[in-house]
């Protein structure tokens, strides 16, 4: 557990150019508990500071290792939680679990019930935008806030190595390519794409680490179940546009990379706009991770919107008056003659 004993105040992040204190990492432990006869693992950081709950979640074919460089800067500031979705990383992988958005957002659930939390700021990356999403529609009472990092169900586009994972056959393949492929070939390739310009080179990386997990046969069954959940080979699945109106009374906060190359960052840049009370936040020359290309920012940016906003209060009350009042009529994404019209 980490050795901080004393509260860890939240303070804002420093002005550019201004004297600030030097930052300091915390401990991170990796922690397993059995949930419905199942493990879970997950990373933990200031577990002991008088902060507010974060959870941070990964992406398809990930892990929680992605948070890897931001949980000891983000521990300074809250008790922040990472942990490996079903079927990812060293949580279990059986091969009849439920890989649906709505399984991912209850298990997320019960793992803060069982950790003792009711409440949590939840950050979702990618897939785990949408498991984010669908969580703070299912359990509002939870959700103090929500952070969506390129995140997925916010339009239609994806890269087209993810809309491939779709078709029959996918988890064959992958055993195969993963048996086949010798590890020195792999990185010939790997080095030999970086020098592509059409490629963002930490987006390759990425995708080169979820490669490199679906030599567990786990993995793989779970990453075929869960993409055909979220995505066809016209692209993503996932519809959350028309439902962002419900998160009006709730802090969100929108991060994109202007590089990304599996997810367009323009699909941040629509939902802010169908959100105007949200905070956009776009990291210039980063790509689909953001937060491994500039961690220091992202946790700062992550400090800063945790002081400066209150916590949501959300609960199926206000949530019925926001059904009854509102609906996804006044929702619709904006079309392109609108954007020209506002940037004009």
């Amino acid at each position: 557990m980490s050795t901080i004993s004393a509260p860890c105040p939240l303070y804002p992040r420093r002005q550019r150019g201004a004297p600030g204190r030097r930052a300091f990492a915390v401990p991170v432990t990796q922690r397993e508990i059995l949930l419905h006869g199942q493990q879970v693992t997950f990373l933990e950081a200031g577990a002991d500071c008088d902060g507010p709950v974060v959870v941070l979640l990964h992406g398809l074919a990930s892990s929680s290792r992605t948070w890897s460089s931001v949980l000891p800067l983000l521990g300074r500031h809250a008790h922040v939680i990472a942990p490996d979705l079903l079927g990812h990383g060293q949580s279990a992988k059986p091969r009849t679990g439920d890989y649906s958005l709505g399984a991912y957002a209850t298990e997320l659930r019960d793992l803060l019930l069982m950790l003792g939390l009711d409440q949590a700021t939840i950050v979702g990356h990618s897939f785990g935008g949408g498991v984010a999403m669908q969580f703070a529609h299912q359990f509002p009472e939870m959700t103090e806030r929500l952070v969506l990092e390129a995140s997925g169900g916010l339009g239609q586009g994806v890269t087209i190595a993810l809309r491939a994972a779709t078709l029959p056959g996918t988890p064959l393949l992958l055993r195969a390519l993963s048996a086949i492929t010798p590890p020195w070939l792999a990185k010939a390739v790997h080095w030999a794409m970086h020098a592509l310009p059409t490629l963002n080179g930490p987006d390759l990386d990425g995708l080169a680490s979820a490669f490199a997990s679906f030599t567990d046969d786990g993995a793989r069954g779970a990453f075929a179940q869960t993409v055909r959940g979220a995505l066809d080979w016209s692209g993503q699945r996932l519809g959350g546009l028309e439902r962002l109106y419900l998160l009006a009374d709730v802090p969100v906060l929108l991060i994109g990379g202007n590089r990304d190359s599996v997810i367009p960052f323009q699909h941040t840049v629509s939902a802010h706009e169908l959100l105007p009370a949200s905070r956009l936040e776009i990291f210039d020359g980063a790509g689909h991770f953001p937060h491994t290309e500039q961690p220091r920012r992202f946790a700062d940016l992550l400090a800063h919107f945790l002081i400066s906003t209150s916590a949501s209060h959300s609960d199926l009350q206000s949530l019925r008056r926001r059904l009854q009042s509102s609906g996804p009529t006044g929702c619709e994404p904006p079309t392109e003659a609108g954007r020209t019209a506002r940037s004009s």
